[in-house]
């Protein structure tokens, strides 16, 4: 893999399977437009590039460590369980006429995106076992400078996608009846409870079994 292209696939195939963070960009979007959306999906993209920096850096093994996998699965298991929640009671107010004066701070938005891929052991496995991958593949053949154009490349990858996820859920939101909306909305709720009841199942497994 020497092409620049090829890394910003790689960042696009990493960012596309669904889980709690597309499923969080997307209720964002349809409750609050496109640059929530967006913003929620800058805070998602600000805990990669963290992980990135990490395992550049050596501290994969700190991140792999049982009691660091523990306490992810369950703050993951809290945030997305609290989130789905949050976001299922407040599925019905879900309006296709955008009402102003009561929108939510941008930097909730942020924090909210930041939070659910930081606390999400997903992440971590996902930069752990690829990104490490890539390292390990090309770290031999390639300059320090190269390197960093990479995963610069991959980054630019997933900030295409977290585009084009807020681009959806904010058209869907203009064009969508507000039924169709809220549907989308529960579904999107009702993963990411769905992925935090897994998170917590796999922090009682380490815990206990």
């Amino acid at each position: 893999m020497n092409s620049i292209l090829t890394y910003v696939f790689l960042g696009v195939s990493l960012a596309a399977p669904v889980g709690p963070v597309n499923a969080g960009q997307i209720d964002t979007g349809i409750k609050n437009g496109f640059f929530h959306a967006w913003i929620f999906g800058i805070g998602a993209l600000t805990a990669d590039a963290a992980y990135m920096a990490m395992v550049y850096l050596g501290v994969a093994q700190f991140i792999d460590s049982p009691f660091m996998k523990t306490l992810l699965w369950s703050f993951g298991c809290f945030v997305l369980t609290y989130t789905g929640v949050e976001s299922l009671i407040t599925a019905h107010k879900i309006e296709v006429k955008v009402k102003k004066g009561k929108a939510i701070p941008l930097k909730r938005s942020f924090l909210s995106g930041f939070l659910m891929s930081l606390l999400n052991p997903l992440t971590v496995l996902f930069w752990l076992g690829i990104y490490g991958s890539v390292l390990a593949e090309t770290a031999e053949s390639l300059t320090d400078n190269q390197l960093f154009l990479y995963s610069a490349a991959i980054i630019a990858g997933i900030l295409c996608w977290d585009l084009l996820m807020a681009a959806l859920s904010s058209v869907a939101r203009r064009f969508l009846s507000s039924a169709l909306l809220k549907m989308i909305s529960i579904i999107s709720s009702l993963s990411m409870f769905g992925f935090g009841i897994y998170f917590g199942i796999q922090a009682f497994r380490t815990l206990f079994l």
